[in-house]
């Protein structure tokens, strides 16, 4: 059976109930934290080494910290145009990759550094498939591409073999959500050519044997692919750890395999605002709020929520209230913090009643909550050693790990 991990993908260290989520999973018996260099700007792993100065060494042995490298944001973009880093694939304008290998020397220190560590369990390449992705985009055939993504990687695991050596992890592995795909996929990356390319690097380094120890890759109730690549992994002796076990993409959409309850305080909230709002000056805040309320069913997944608010409805309300003097402002932004908070709470709860319609085939007429569904599934599995669960509550932590029983 599946144990839980703590994932670490939105934690900052600027929260302290992400603090305390941390601390309470250590406490609730979590043996292994997932984190990354580029996971809120290296926050997750700042908010690591604050929750650890509350154990002793005892503890803190037996948890294993697993970070990830290749994501070029944030500081990195910032250091990458002062210095460039090698090999950089230019994604997108504001996400750039590497896992080249003076890239990841200077990660892993920066990330030992955030820790406060020496040495961490296991080192992952994050995605190195973006360089793949580039390359579909630029027509480089299959062939080519493929080549060159070996080489790369071969280059990457020469690194990390140094590093163990040098005592600064004590093994390595790729997280890959192309480990995922169909075989037939041109975004597969074909994983059973991996311990090859292992084997050749620690002889290359003069390692008695590889130290690529571990693979991580989203597999949920709807992406069931992975599950091919965790059989190959576990008959090789490899550890496998799951990502998004509640965040699936299914024929083109994102679920929240979740249920959310239905705010109890949002039309109270809703018509206050309408209230203060049903006047001339502020006619256009009025009708985005009724906009809103007459489509709260219609997002697909509260990530389409999530990016609508912040590209669309905060910057229309910020003009709406333009209109108004300062102190009217203030008064105004605290009615709408309110509503927004129970209209999220709305959209959760319209996305998880359709996410239940969408996918009936798929719970076998299972009455439990849908998160409890999608984690036994998990649980079940005895291809996975460990499930990667966001928790960035303490509540969430107990509410998990109830789960297991």
């Amino acid at each position: 059976m599946s144990n839980f991990a703590f994932g670490t993908y939105r934690i900052s260290d600027y929260n302290p109930q992400h603090i305390e989520a941390l601390k309470a999973a250590i406490s609730s018996g979590i043996t292994m934290i997932d984190t990354s260099s580029n996971y809120m700007d290296g926050g997750a792993e700042r908010a690591i080494a604050l929750a650890f100065r509350d154990f002793d060494d005892e503890i803190k042995a037996n948890i294993k910290i697993v970070s990830k490298y290749g994501y070029i944001q944030g500081t990195n973009m910032s250091n990458h145009k002062e210095m460039p880093f090698e090999e950089v694939v230019e994604f997108s304008e504001d996400c750039y990759h590497s896992i080249s290998k003076p890239f990841m020397k200077n990660q892993l220190s920066e990330s030992l550094s955030r820790l406060e560590m020496k040495k961490i369990d296991c080192y992952l390449l994050h995605n190195p498939e973006y360089y793949l992705l580039d390359a579909i985009n630029k027509n480089i055939d299959y062939d080519t591409r493929l080549d060159e993504m070996y080489r790369r990687l071969y280059e990457a695991f020469i690194g990390l073999e140094e590093e163990v050596q040098n005592g600064r992890i004590f093994s390595y592995g790729i997280s890959s959500n192309s480990f995922s795909k169909s075989h037939d996929s041109e975004e597969f990356l074909p994983y059973e050519d991996l311990l090859t390319l292992a084997d050749k690097a620690a002889k290359y380094v003069g390692n008695d044997m590889h130290s690529f120890s571990t693979i991580e890759l989203p597999i949920n109730l709807l992406e069931r692919d992975g599950l091919k690549c965790a059989s190959w992994a576990k008959e090789n002796g490899l550890r496998v750890l799951v990502n998004r076990p509640l965040n699936a993409q299914y024929n083109g959409m994102m679920y929240r395999l979740a249920d959310y309850e239905e705010s109890i305080e949002y039309f109270h909230y809703l018509n206050e605002l309408m209230g203060v709002c049903d006047n001339e000056e502020l006619k256009p805040l009025y009708t985005l709020l009724e906009q809103l309320d007459a489509n709260k069913h219609k997002f697909g997944w509260i990530g389409d929520y999530d990016s609508f608010l912040y590209a669309q409805i905060i910057p229309h309300i910020r003009k709406s209230l333009e209109v108004l003097e300062d102190a009217e402002k203030e008064n105004m932004f605290n009615y709408i913090d309110l509503f927004l908070k129970e209209y999220r709470e709305m959209v959760l709860y319209e996305c998880s009643k359709n996410t239940k319609l969408a996918l009936e085939e798929f719970l076998d007429n299972d009455y439990e909550p849908l998160q409890k569904s999608a984690i036994n599934y998990l649980l079940k599995k005895d291809e996975i050693d460990y499930i990667l669960v966001g928790m960035r509550k303490p509540s969430y932590v107990y509410e998990i790990m109830a789960l297991k029983g």
